[in-house]
């Protein structure tokens, strides 16, 4: 008991490391995306086009991904994609137009991702229960961390060595990973079998999010989140670059580094007060949620319409510490609300849904730059989480407990 007591903690420090390379490797694109644009002659409209087809592409396929989590083992299907999107970002070093660009980038490395996610989530759910908030929120500090070391290191590398050599790096580090992976993670014996006598139905998995109104209002509240996060990790670093006149390094550092700091911090008295508070009311996830996204409205608009950077800075460490209560409860509450064997898929279903209208966002922001600027463009997106924030205490009110009851009867 003890040993395997260990080993859940052993698969958090094993996914969380490969989370890292994950987010890493997708951040580093928007780092050197100034050096890309010139080097390859590319518009703003065209490289918000690629940042948005990766997008559509990890959309498209992740659901596949999640049905294949509840029908295969999820330690191959994690191993499997941080190979494939380590070589596809490899790969991407080599591109000289758009359309390799598009190939490997968006359709190869956005491919591989996208089976990276509901595995990964699953996996760590069946080995974490009393401790599952917690362990969910350790795991994204490593989206944080991967986003601040990228911001910089990407940034150090195209600036000295050229936007190639960073992708030729992350792309390494990522195979050396999941090599250590092939050796060092492993299924979940008992979850394995249960799910081994009852089979998923694609279409059941399909069906159940649609047909639970908390999990699918928490879906549209995450692909406002996505939609949000996705056109500032995109754009925030060149919005530094071209607003402020500071160097590729500096700029993908201070355009991450607040933000995520700050999102360390709060997912961290996130996740345990979550899961302390949820120990007498469950719907309190929802809730801290919502209030969430209202609070990061103020933050978001400081960082995006001020000519001061000290202002702007503030409104990044405000942005990264409240969207962390977000963060922290997302899985933990879908799979309050979904029955297990459905974990996965429904996890598929939501990341496809939040990462299609996510993908939206470089483009849109794009196609704006040149008309209103990227102050405008970026304040404006306070709007999207005040209506994805109230969306989410309406859940609270009137769907959450009903849900609840249906996955947990006995607690009813």
């Amino acid at each position: 008991m003890k040993k395997n007591n260990r080993y859940k903690w052993e698969v958090l420090f094993l996914l969380w490391f490969a989370f890292l390379l994950n987010q890493a490797d997708r951040q580093a694109f928007n780092v050197v995306l100034p050096l890309i644009r010139e080097d390859l002659h590319l518009s703003d409209a065209q490289v918000g086009s690629i940042a948005t087809i990766f997008n559509l592409v990890y959309a498209l396929l992740v659901p596949l991904a999640g049905f294949m989590g509840d029908l295969f083992s999820r330690k191959w299907l994690v191993v499997l994609s941080v190979l494939f999107f380590s070589i596809a970002t490899m790969f991407t070093g080599f591109s000289n137009s758009m359309l390799m660009l598009i190939m490997i980038r968006s359709i190869a490395t956005g491919g591989g991702e996208a089976f990276y996610g509901p595995a990964n989530y699953a996996l760590l759910a069946s080995y974490h229960k009393s401790t599952r908030a917690f362990a969910m929120s350790i795991h994204q500090t490593s989206y944080y961390i991967g986003i601040i070391l990228s911001g910089f290191v990407a940034g150090y590398i195209g600036e000295h060595w050229g936007w190639r050599s960073a992708f030729y790096v992350f792309g390494a580090v990522g195979l050396i990973h999941g090599m250590i992976l092939i050796f060092r993670l492993k299924d979940k014996k008992e979850e394995q079998r249960s799910r081994s006598v009852e089979k998923v139905k694609i279409s059941e998995g399909l069906k159940i999010l649609f047909k639970t109104p908390t999990a699918l209002i928490l879906t549209i509240g995450f692909s406002g989140l996505i939609f949000v996060l996705t056109g500032y990790l995109t754009w925030m670093p060149t919005y530094l670059y071209e607003n402020f006149n500071m160097s590729l390094s500096r700029a993908g550092f201070h355009s991450m580094f607040y933000t995520h700091l700050f999102a360390f911090i709060g997912i961290i008295i996130a996740g345990k007060y979550s899961d302390m508070v949820s120990k007498k009311n469950p719907g309190a996830r929802l809730l801290l949620q919502g209030f969430g996204l209202l609070a990061a409205v103020p933050f978001i608009v400081m960082m995006g319409y001020s000519n001061i950077l000290l202002t702007v800075y503030i409104g990044f460490a405000g942005f990264g510490f409240t969207r962390a209560f977000f963060d922290a409860n997302t899985y933990t509450l879908l799979y309050d609300v979904i029955p297990e064997k459905y974990h996965s898929s429904a996890s598929g279903v939501m990341l496809t849904i939040g990462f299609g209208v996510g993908s939206l966002a470089p483009v849109v922001l794009g196609v704006i730059k040149p008309v209103v600027g990227l102050s405008l463009g970026i304040s404006s997106l306070a709007v999207i989480w005040i209506i994805c924030g109230l969306l989410l205490l309406a859940a609270y009110r009137f769907y959450f407990r009903k849900d609840y009851e249906k996955v947990h009867p006995s607690l009813s």
